[in-house]
């Protein structure tokens, strides 16, 4: 954790923003922003995936200390994920307060889904660090 900083950005997708929630709610250093693509941290409904994941996202999140340690959510969720609903992504963004961007036939964001860029992403992300 020493190398994060008030200039790092966090970018995640589908597991990997609990992890980030994880390092957020650990560390004693503020961030400048995290973009959460396709967010969970309750079970998803898929045996072979609750299974798997349950170790990042079977426990209680602290949602104040989290947010004290960034000011900057975005949370990307899909209208037609086959994974993540976007209830899953809609209670990430609420308990963090972040923007959310709802991405039209997105699925997963990933290569099954057409997915090998996001340049929404981009863009933000641009602006964010300008």
């Amino acid at each position: 954790m020493d190398t994060i900083a008030e200039d790092t950005v966090f970018i995640g997708h589908s597991l990997g923003p609990a992890f980030i929630l994880s390092v957020l709610e650990k560390t004693d250093k503020r961030i400048r922003a995290a973009f959460l693509v396709a967010p969970f941290v309750t079970k998803l409904g898929i045996e072979k995936f609750d299974e798997l994941n349950k170790t990042f996202i079977d426990r209680g999140f602290d949602w104040k200390r989290i947010k004290s340690h960034c000011s900057e959510f975005t949370v990307y969720a899909s209208d037609n994920d086959p994974y993540v609903g976007m209830d899953k992504s809609r209670y990430v963004a609420e308990n963090t307060k972040a923007r959310f961007v709802v991405v039209h036939n997105a699925g997963h964001f990933n290569s099954a889904a057409g997915y090998t860029k996001f340049d929404q992403l981009l863009e933000e992300l641009k602006k964010e660090i300008g």
